[in-house]
């Protein structure tokens, strides 16, 4: 039996390894969905993103305005053009020379060929 006892504790000894230290597994923590660099970067295309399209609302604006200001003074240049060639007509039925005559003789003028003065041309 001493041989048996010998055996079964050559049998069953096992052998010997350091002990590791058990190497406790963090808790999971919240998974980060974007790095300090990465919210930096974010940050920083949302801020031109955003101050383009300011620029492009205020450049809109600019133009619309321009437009409006154009319409206005197109608007402007008609009316003064239409007055125009109004007058120029009042201008060419006034001067004929029948109502000249007309308006000559309500004011007691008459046509004296003796009276008038030729002036010589340029």
């Amino acid at each position: 039996m001493a041989l048996r006892k010998q055996q079964s504790q050559t049998y069953i000894s096992r052998p010997s390894f350091p002990e590791q230290p058990q190497i406790k597994k963090p808790t999971k923590q919240a998974k980060k969905i974007l790095t300090k660099g990465e919210r930096f970067l974010l940050i920083g295309l949302l801020s031109v993103v955003t101050i383009l399209g300011l620029m492009i609302i205020q450049t809109q604006t600019a133009v619309r305005s321009t437009s409006a200001d154009i319409q206005l003074m197109e608007k402007q240049i008609d009316n003064v053009s239409k007055e125009n060639t109004d007058l120029s007509i009042q201008v060419s039925e006034l001067s004929t020379y029948e109502r000249i005559w007309k308006k000559a003789e309500e004011l007691g003028l008459k046509l004296n060929e003796q009276n008038v003065k030729v002036v010589p041309g340029q």
